[in-house]
């Protein structure tokens, strides 16, 4: 119930569907003929879209969290255990496990991710690819049945205890991420990965790819006030 109510909540949160509700203002002042609400709503509505896609914005809103673990490099991991490969943007995430994977040959990897609208579980699938990339199955530990980063944090307390391990997911979503572990009474070490925002780039102004940055931002802050207002109510 919490879940689909967390996603429902975020669905009209959105910037694409937030936006799309002010231009449907708009055109139901415009068809009741209440031409100046209708000029109001489309000009807001307009200006809206402008500030979302552009990288000033986007960046101004992915920053904070993608700075927080952003230098991670002089941690010694050389006796670490255990890496997770968080489930979500699978396909970002990947190439950071394979190559932690090579520095750490003895250490297990640990996939996570639930089926959601595909066939197949993401930790499933997670296991096969890293099995194409030359990695033993005896090396890869499957946690398929967590929807969400809380029920992955319950899942790997119940697996590791308090025993450390490396946690690679994008660096958008780490800080959330580590405060869920760690409230879990885990031990991560945050390796973050699939940074958007990219140094020395010029400004961009109505880009999807803006908004897009502009959506993951808004889902990690949502994520965040909903975490602690779960953790607020179970105290």
């Amino acid at each position: 119930m919490a879940f689909s109510l967390k996603k429902f909540i975020s669905f009209f949160l959105e910037p694409f569907t937030f936006g799309f509700l002010i231009l449907l203002l708009a055109f139901i002042f415009l068809f009741f003929n209440s031409y100046k609400k209708a000029k109001v709503f489309l000009f807001i509505g307009l200006m809206y879209f402008f500030l979302v896609s552009s990288s000033i914005f986007s960046n101004l809103l992915m920053s904070p969290l993608e700075n927080k673990y952003k230098n991670q490099e002089d941690i010694d991991i050389s006796k670490i255990e255990y890496i997770l490969l968080l489930g979500g943007d699978f396909k970002a995430r990947f190439d950071e496990v394979v190559k932690l994977s090579k520095e750490i040959q003895d250490a297990k990897i640990i996939t996570s991710g639930y089926e959601g609208s595909r066939i197949i579980p993401e930790a499933i699938e997670a296991r096969d690819r890293l099995i194409s990339y030359g990695i033993t199955n005896n090396r890869i530990i499957i946690q398929e049945k967590p929807k969400d980063t809380i029920e992955e944090a319950i899942s790997i307390k119940k697996l590791l205890k308090d025993k450390p391990f490396i946690l690679v997911t994008s660096a958008s979503h780490m800080p959330r991420a580590m405060e869920i572990f760690k409230q879990q009474g885990l031990n991560p070490i945050a390796m973050p990965t699939a940074f958007t925002i990219k140094e020395n780039r010029p400004n961009s102004y109505l880009s999807i790819g803006n908004i897009k940055k502009v959506h993951m931002a808004v889902h990690e802050y949502l994520g965040l006030i909903w975490f602690k207002i779960k953790t607020t109510l179970n105290k």
